[in-house]
């Protein structure tokens, strides 16, 4: 055996090699390696996209978060108002009932203060004509001098 013609086998294997290599597994080998690539990439521009999306919606979930604190402290603003006003209303009102409750007994009062008068009046004529009998030792007439006792009284 010749070690050229060895080599030169060799080289010719080594060759069909190369070009069997060359024309079928290399081209699907690049393929794979091509298609690969491009799920690679569409999977990072997707993550990109995800990423930017969710930026959006954080953002957009955060305003909107604003917006019904804002909202919630109008509302809560808007009841404390309203139970003040709910509270000066009870308290006009009570007011208002406890000046008629006082009108009320003060005119009560002034009423008891005059039927008292007028009973004070009737026993002082009454005491004015006992004392006038005593006095003049006869008895006098309360029917027949019934108008001048109501003067009297009303004098007193």
């Amino acid at each position: 055996m010749n070690i050229n013609f060895t080599l030169i086998a060799q080289a010719i294997a080594f060759a069909v090699l190369i070009w069997f290599t060359v024309k079928f597994i290399w081209p699907p080998l690049l393929k794979a390696i091509e298609t690969r690539q491009k799920e690679i990439a569409d999977g990072l521009a997707a993550a990109q996209e995800g990423k930017s999306a969710l930026e959006v919606a954080a953002k957009k979930s955060e305003s909107t978060l604003n917006e019904a604190k804002q909202k919630a402290s109008e509302i809560i603003g808007q009841a404390e108002k309203r139970a003040a006003q709910i509270i000066d209303e009870a308290k006009a009102n009570a007011k208002a009932e406890g000046d008629r409750i006082i009108a009320g007994a003060k005119a009560e009062i002034d009423q008891e203060v005059n039927r008292a008068k007028e009973g004070l009046r009737a026993q002082v004529s009454t005491l004015a004509v006992a004392g006038a009998e005593k006095i003049l030792r006869k008895e006098i007439d309360a029917k027949a001098h019934s108008d001048m006792l109501s003067k009297l009284a009303a004098e007193l």
